[in-house]
């Protein structure tokens, strides 16, 4: 086996084969099928991906249809946001479809169906389909109505559509096998009556086909050449094969390519919740502001926290194509977007915890500009002006009093640098009648102003801080955000409901102050605060009311944290 070979993934050998095989190139066709009832997360960025990166590697078109066959659940409001995520990660569409697009030719096929005798109208209860579907391991019995004459279904089926029925009355069901060890074989539905306005066809109809009838047929009339989903559709396959060749029969003048599933293993996250039904529950109990706070795994939220369609590409990238379900580490997703950011962040200087320092020997009206890079990473990022002056503030927990050997921050009789500045020394603190040190007293060395080039600027000591000039300084609303759930994985206990794990601290508000250049800084643009991590500009942020988002900080924490 060449290299080449070795290195494709087992979608792209299944590919590769049914190419050598004799299937013409153009014949390939991909697609992207979410349902419109919630926002994108983080766990359909692999399907996206895998589809879209298909595309582009054979020069294949990829569809985005929209499974909108549940109109109690589907709005117009998820489509346009499933769009935008789409948009924003950097892939484009060939066509944008619907399955409501194809609701007259499922119907058309279902009346088919009936008359070979391949569906019914079966008219039990809920409670009774139940108790005669069977179990895993004993079979199913006949519905009563499973023998029900082609004319008396028609006419039935065509009552469904009309409305005469109301909800739960009769749906129509395939007619398959009762007694397969596959209970999704034993006589799925397909229609079922319900009334409810959909976001694309109105009141048009009463009756809506069911996912499994729909999504095959939809990817059968596209022509997509390889229908690829995750594992938990592997049992549905038998079922989608079984409808794909009824319908093949009566199709395959006008669409000759039968599709194929096939299925791969889905993103699992720790510290996640990927199901769209719990995420809804978070935002619809008010835990969270809404599908895009940056908490939320959704696209919005990590686009919204600061995360880059590079870091979410890289890391699907680093995640693979596999067949077998694990449990990715969130420290992954993590390190990605770290590893875009200090290529591309400017580095700016923020104070989360301000203590005021006095420089006593700086004179009481100078005030200087210091230039500063604003990337070393990055060559072409230019530098930025940086005032100084006598007062500024410095990180809290950047002094203490008294430290042994290993603090190599400020501490009394000690000196550090203060980043693209000057070496400061400190000489003595005020405290209020509390004890906490509200003001620290320091000199400076004149000569050590970095970059000026003298011996004292090249002087090396042990510690460099990040400040920021109290005079010039803006005050800015920092939003510090944790892991919203403090179990790796919250939702498998089954005496347990997730919310139980929610973390309670997984949002701070922070009074910071920044330095002057961010004044103009945009909604959405990033930077590394030194020393602190990587933030974002905020949807809520105003030139007059500046709101950062903490992105994720300069290295890993949350392993500390547990141990």
């Amino acid at each position: 086996m060449s290299e080449e070979k070795k290195s494709l993934n087992f979608i792209e050998q299944i590919i590769e084969e049914d190419l050598a095989k004799g299937m013409p190139k153009e014949n390939l066709c991909f697609r992207f099928p979410p349902e419109p009832n919630g926002y994108l997360h983080i766990g359909h960025t692999k399907a996206i991906g895998i589809n879209f990166g298909l595309g582009e590697k054979y020069n294949a078109p990829v569809n985005l249809r929209f499974d909108d066959t549940n109109p109690n659940k589907e709005e117009q409001e998820y489509v346009d946001a499933i769009k935008n995520d789409i948009v924003w990660l950097g892939y484009q569409w060939e066509n944008e479809l619907y399955s409501s697009d194809y609701f007259q030719q499922l119907y058309d096929w279902a009346v088919l169906m009936i008359k070979n005798g391949k569906a019914y109208v079966d008219s039990q209860s809920s409670e009774e389909m139940r108790e005669q579907k069977g179990t895993p391991t004993e079979p199913g019995i006949n519905s009563p109505f499973r023998t029900r004459s082609v004319e008396e279904n028609l006419s039935l089926f065509q009552k469904m559509k009309d409305g005469k029925f109301q909800e739960g009355e009769h749906i129509l069901r395939a007619k398959i096998d009762m007694t397969s060890p596959n209970m999704l074989m034993r006589d799925p539905i397909m229609y079922r009556v319900l009334y409810k306005e959909h976001h694309r066809t109105g009141n048009d109809w009463n009756i809506y086909p069911m996912y499994d009838w729909t999504h095959g047929e939809s990817d059968y009339i596209e022509q997509i050449s390889h229908s690829l989903c995750s594992l938990e559709f592997k049992p549905h396959r038998d079922l989608y094969n079984w409808f794909r060749d009824q319908v093949y029969e009566y199709g395959k003048a006008q669409f000759p390519n039968p599709p194929k599933q096939r299925e791969f293993s889905r993103l699992n996250l720790s510290y996640t919740i990927m199901s769209k039904r719990k995420l809804m529950r978070l935002v619809e109990d008010n835990i969270v502001s809404g599908w895009d706070d940056p908490r939320m795994p959704t696209i919005s939220g990590l686009r919204r926290r600061g995360y880059t369609p590079t870091s979410i590409r890289n890391f699907i990238d680093t995640v693979g194509v596999s067949k077998r379900e694990n449990v990715i580490d969130v420290s992954l997703l993590e390190f990605k977007i770290r590893e875009d950011l200090n290529k591309t962040a400017n580095r700016v200087m923020g104070v989360l915890n301000p203590v005021k320092v006095m420089i006593t020997n700086y004179p009481e009206e100078k005030e200087e500009i210091l230039i500063a890079d604003n990337n070393p990473e990055d060559e072409n990022a230019g530098s930025r002006e940086l005032p100084f002056s006598r007062e500024i503030y410095i990180e809290k927990e950047d002094f203490r009093e008294e430290a042994n050997k290993k603090f190599f921050r400020l501490k009394l009789g000690k000196e550090v640098r203060l980043k693209n500045a000057y070496i400061i020394k400190a000489e003595s603190c005020t405290k209020d009648s509390e004890g906490n040190i509200i003001e620290i007293q320091c000199t400076y060395d004149p000569l050590s102003k970095s970059g000026s080039g003298t011996a004292e600027s090249m002087r090396k000591v042990k510690g460099t801080l990040h400040w920021v000039s109290i005079k010039h300084a803006l005050k800015a609303e920092v939003r510090a955000y944790d892991r919203l759930f403090s179990e790796e994985a919250p939702d498998i206990h089954k005496d347990k409901d997730f919310m139980e794990f929610l973390n309670p601290n997984s949002l701070e508000i922070i009074n910071a102050y920044v330095e002057p250049s961010l004044e103009k800084a945009t909604v959405g643009e990033r930077f590394q605060f030194q020393r602190l991590g990587y933030f974002n500009v905020d949807d809520d942020s105003r030139s007059d009311a500046l709101v950062f988002n903490k992105t994720v900080g300069l290295r890993d924490s949350w392993s500390n944290k547990k141990s």
